[in-house]
């Protein structure tokens, strides 16, 4: 296979990955392991939450990719596949841990529409400290809606 395939499959798995935590966030973190993730829709003054497992369940799909992809004859494209679930990650880690909830004092705050739209959503998703009742679940992909000031979306439901 040519790089560019290879380039493909990684952009591919990227993407993907956005449904894929969009999905779990909706129905497994919000459904049979909200044990796991009550405590991140909660004030604590912890740093680490039981949310954080999660990290690790993202990341074996990843690292058993890499591995096949490294060491299995006939499986070299999976390894491309993990390096795209690795670059969401880390693009999840930066987004959410470091600019949305500022674990990291790494980054000033942002003011583009895009990430204004991305903290509103997230805001929205954090209003509601329930299992049930949530909204906006991924991360990169941001209903249109958000792009919009709060007092303007509520001047428009008038």
């Amino acid at each position: 296979m040519s790089w560019f395939i290879y380039l493909l499959i990684v952009i591919g798995a990227y993407a993907g990955m956005e449904f894929m935590a969009w999905f779990t966030h909706k129905y497994v973190m919000h459904g049979f392991l909200w044990s796991w993730h009550q405590d991140h829709h909660e004030p604590h003054d912890k740093f680490f939450e039981k949310n954080d497992r999660f990290f690790i369940v993202y990341a074996l799909p990843s690292m058993i990719c890499y591995i096949l992809g490294s060491v299995v004859d006939g499986y070299f494209p999976l390894l491309f596949v993990g390096i795209g679930i690795s670059l969401y990650g880390l693009t999840y880690f930066l987004i959410h841990d470091v600019y949305i909830h500022r674990r990291f004092k790494w980054f000033k705050q942002l003011d583009g529409k895009y990430s204004r739209a991305i903290l509103r959503a997230h805001g929205a998703h954090h209003s509601v400290t329930t299992k049930d009742g949530s909204e906006s679940f991924g991360l990169l992909a941001i209903n249109p809606k958000f792009f919009k000031s709060k007092r303007k979306r509520e001047q428009e439901k008038v």
